[in-house]
């Protein structure tokens, strides 16, 4: 197995669970994190090594992870596993498996690229590299039928594991928060490049946000390693604001908050699942923006809006992206009870579309193509 970053992880350390309780004696190597590595599985390199998003990044750490996934490829040709599975980090994950596919290991691709926003070039490379691909979203087997691509919908395994009813009382007691509290969740992404271009702009709409509404509770999640990014930024960005870091528990964050300030991405659907309002944003170098806006197929970047088809949360990308315009989003939904409450509703319609019991499924397709070999 292949995993990429935190949400790769998290994925992935579920599907892990699944297959483990399927078949007991399931060995797993590869690359991943911490989640991964509590199920038993073996890391010969850590996920954070995967956590790069946009071209210039990627060319930053060009020779490290073409020499990483050159050395995993070797191995993995050697060694011969009964299946691969990559999870998500398809620009790494496709040059690993099209060449383990030719030599005749069964490949599984765990999270379909999102072809249906933006490089749609995917489908070709992703026809080569996958014998099936395990899609979260109801509408992508179909859509990856017309490319050649065989699929199965599985669901998102974290609609599974989150419950319907987040436990808001306990997260907040786990996390130090009283009930009467109003807490903003601050969510700037896993990958350093996140922390670089997105932590400054939340912190410093935290800090407005504080002196607009003096008691604010802040949250911060830190994902493993990225702590001595933040701390610095914290310094410079967020004077007066009552921020609280915690390492991981995104979830507790989430369970706990009364609304997020959140990068687009996987978190986007978990704030999603906890029925949490949510203001997504993402900004990245200009470069990769100009790429991506020119190359993007929808009017949606965050997935709650996506699965939706409408603007049910607000986004505020790039350069739209400033401490005020957050802030005032952020704000405008702490002073909306009946928007959230019809928003509370509608994610609630989402979570249960989701609910599939992925593991289960996904073992099926799994042991489907294990007959096959």
């Amino acid at each position: 197995m292949v995993a990429g970053e935190a949400s790769g992880d998290l994925l992935a350390s579920l599907l892990l669970q699944g297959l483990r309780e399927r078949w007991p004696g399931t060995r797993a190597a590869g690359i991943g994190g911490p989640r991964m590595l509590a199920q038993g599985f073996d890391a010969w390199w850590p996920s954070e090594k995967l956590s790069v998003f946009g071209y210039v990044d990627a060319l930053r750490h060009y020779r490290e992870l073409v020499g990483i996934r050159n050395a995993l490829r070797k191995r993995l040709l050697a060694e011969r596993p009964d299946v691969f599975i990559g999870v998500d980090a398809p620009d790494f994950n496709f040059g690993l498996e099209a060449p383990l596919r030719e030599a005749g290991i069964k490949t599984v691709h765990f999270v379909c690229p999102s072809i249906w926003a933006w490089r749609g070039e995917r489908a070709r490379k992703l026809a080569a590299a996958a014998d099936h691909v395990l899609c979260l979203f109801p509408f992508e087997p179909a859509m990856l039928a017309e490319h050649g691509v065989a699929a199965t919908f599985v669901g998102h395994p974290l609609a599974d594991t989150i419950p319907l009813e987040p436990p808001r009382a306990a997260a907040r007691g786990a996390l130090g928060l009283a009930e009467k509290d109003t807490v903003v969740a601050l969510l700037p992404g896993s990958r350093r490049s996140e922390i670089r271009y997105i932590a400054p702009v939340l912190l410093q709409a935290a800090a407005l946000m504080a002196r607009m509404r003096p008691g604010l509770r802040f949250v911060l999640p830190v994902a493993p390693g990225l702590r001595p990014m933040v701390e610095p930024l914290l310094a410079e960005h967020a004077g007066g604001a009552a921020i609280q870091l915690v390492d991981g528990r995104s979830h507790q964050a989430l369970a706990a908050c009364d609304v997020t300030l959140i990068a687009s991405g996987t978190a986007t659907l978990e704030a999603a699942l906890f029925k949490r309002p949510m203001v997504i944003t993402y900004r990245m170098h200009w470069l990769n923006w100009q790429y991506m806006k020119r190359r993007a197929y929808q009017r949606w970047f965050g997935l709650p809006n996506i699965l939706s088809r409408k603007f049910i949360v607000p986004e505020l990308l790039q350069d739209a992206a400033t401490p005020s315009a957050l802030a005032r989003e952020a704000l405008a939904w702490l002073d909306d009870a009946p928007r959230r409450e019809t928003l509370a509703t509608r994610l609630n319609e989402l979570h249960l579309s989701l609910r599939q019991d992925t593991a289960r499924k996904a073992g099926d397709a799994i042991a489907q193509i294990l007959q096959q070999a």
